[in-house]
């Protein structure tokens, strides 16, 4: 079975998350280099594949990330050789949530999705946006804090995010037959 598109598709991520735009918006997204016609295909052919394991949305406070934290070992299990990985990433990436977005408020949340799809699992976070700042990699050691984007990168066997006016979503896919890296 094809591995997911590097950075997703619209027409993917839009099957997965469901239509959250407003008439007439457009998503902001990382897109790939290049659409064939093809792609369309293999989008179906993904979405066909696709179960979606469980979704849970917690309050946006730093209290409830190991809430996200429990879902996702629980949806998963004990004998996926991702959980451990998972877990890890999804509190790296609520955490980022809970700090850095609008889903901090008070009545703020943040939702995250656990999927089969393509031979492995997609966790999807999403949270209520921010207009100051965008998902952004921080490797350099010197650096204090921020490294929850470096993990998902260095961890994952792919990565993105998809904005739009509702808010962000940070998503990343681990093969189902990993190696200890």
């Amino acid at each position: 079975m094809p591995c997911p598109p590097r950075h997703g598709s619209g027409r993917c991520q839009k099957a997965l998350r469901g239509n959250r735009l407003a008439p007439g918006r457009e998503r902001t997204e990382m897109a790939p280099l290049a659409t064939r016609a093809s792609d369309a295909t293999q989008d179906l052919a993904l979405m066909a594949s696709a179960a979606v394991l469980g979704s849970v949305t917690i309050p946006g406070r730093p209290e409830h990330v190991g809430a996200a934290r429990s879902f996702v070992a629980k949806a998963l299990g004990e004998a996926s050789p991702v959980t451990d990985v998972a877990v890890l990433l999804v509190s790296e990436t609520v955490t980022n949530a809970v700090l850095h977005s609008r889903s901090r408020r008070a009545d703020g949340t943040v939702t995250i999705t656990v999927i089969e799809i393509a031979g492995g699992t997609r966790i999807e976070v999403t949270d209520e946006g921010s207009e100051l700042s965008i998902p952004v990699v921080k490797g350099h050691s010197c650096v204090t804090g921020g490294h929850g984007l470096f993990l998902v990168q260095n961890l994952a066997d792919q990565w993105g995010y998809v904005r739009d006016e509702l808010g962000t979503t940070v998503w990343f896919w681990l093969g189902c037959h990993r190696e200890d890296r």
